[in-house]
């Protein structure tokens, strides 16, 4: 997909992560959130209801426990503010981050069996996820499971910036 091709669907074209990416994240989240970040710039299907073709730039914050959605233009003129409720969505990131850690232990331990099993159950949350994120934004914007599964993983990473990884890691 190219960013100045007109006949481009809907899409981002950049994602900041508003309140910024917290130096103290386990090495297991920063990675997804590297790879999401890096998997939305390479393609994504994302169209607010009446915008529209874009591209588009997304500010994804968290304040006052409500998930801000700040879509921009490329010339940075609003075209929409969404904000959510996290609550919805506190029990699969903490199911998310708990299943990071258990991966990152198996990783450690070398338990290739229990490495597949964990990421099978990270794929499948990652999934359930991804339907509530869509699920939550249909009535403002259309977007693919890959692009809600992505976003998904920066949602998690706000969300930790937000409580802080305390209140969210286990690790042993």
């Amino acid at each position: 997909m190219t960013r100045s091709d007109p006949a481009a669907p809907p899409h981002l074209s950049r994602i900041i992560l508003s309140d910024g990416i917290p130096a103290d994240l386990p090495p297991m989240v920063e990675a997804d959130r590297a790879q999401a970040v890096m998997d939305l710039e390479t393609g994504n299907y994302f169209a607010p209801r009446g915008a529209g073709p874009g591209p588009f730039i997304l500010a994804l914050s968290v304040h006052d426990g409500r998930l801000l959605f700040d879509i921009r233009n490329e010339a940075m003129q609003p075209v929409a503010l969404i904000g959510l409720s996290l609550g919805p969505l506190r029990r699969i990131i903490k199911d998310y981050v708990l299943l990071l850690d258990s991966y990152a232990a198996a990783i450690q331990e070398g338990r290739e069996a229990r490495i597949q099993a964990i990421d099978m159950g990270r794929r499948g949350l990652h999934n359930e996820a991804a339907a509530l994120v869509s699920a939550r934004l249909a009535s403002k914007v259309e977007l693919d499971l890959d692009t809600a599964r992505r976003l998904f993983t920066l949602i998690a990473v706000l969300h930790q910036r937000a409580t802080g990884p305390s209140e969210q890691s286990h690790t042993p």
